[in-house]
């Protein structure tokens, strides 16, 4: 598991042993970058269900200002922030501990970037993306919210006020992608 690229494009990241947590895999990872496009000018990212945090960091090595990490297992706490530690972007991250519904009550926002990413077949995605609706505060303008599901579980479309403005599908991996409707 590595960054595809930005600043820290090639550097190797570590993930939890197990199969507790499953990273985003590398093409997954770059076709979705590729779709963002470049973030904006001092874009924040969220990274709920980081494990390893290879979203958010994918997401500030292209050039983000800020990424929160939100996760609740300490193996992949662990691997975090030896991560963020490793490529030297403690001042641009934040990790969070605690279940991702809980902790969506009182994040602050605005996020650029939301990246949903569960355990598998979990269908936590609707509970998310409900919790996401609910609060409005939490996008910038052009917010953009990113699912990575398995293919049998499909999250609703719209879900509250978000509503899937792209589907993307590698193998048994969908990546869906939200906007708000506010």
């Amino acid at each position: 598991m590595r960054i595809i690229a930005g600043v820290h494009g090639g550097r190797r990241l570590r993930a939890p042993r197990g199969d507790a947590t499953r990273p985003t895999a590398d093409r997954v990872r770059e076709a979705l970058f590729n779709i963002l496009g470049p973030p904006p000018e001092g874009a924040r990212a969220l990274d709920l269900f980081a494990g390893a945090g290879t979203l958010g960091l994918e997401a500030l090595s292209r050039g983000a200002g800020h990424a929160d990490f939100v996760d609740r297992a300490p193996a992949a706490l662990r691997c975090l922030r030896e991560n963020i530690a490793a490529l030297g972007v403690e001042d641009a991250s934040t990790v969070h501990r605690g279940e991702a519904l809980q902790l969506l009550r009182r994040l602050p926002g605005p996020f650029d970037w939301v990246f949903v990413d569960p355990p598998y077949r979990s269908e936590l995605q609707d509970p998310v993306l409900a919790a996401l609706s609910a609060r409005p505060e939490l996008f910038a303008p052009d917010a953009v919210v990113v699912v990575e599901h398995d293919r049998r579980i499909e999250p609703a479309s719209p879900a509250g006020a978000m509503v899937r403005t792209d589907q993307r599908r590698y193998g048994d991996t969908v990546v869906s992608f939200y906007r708000s409707r506010r």
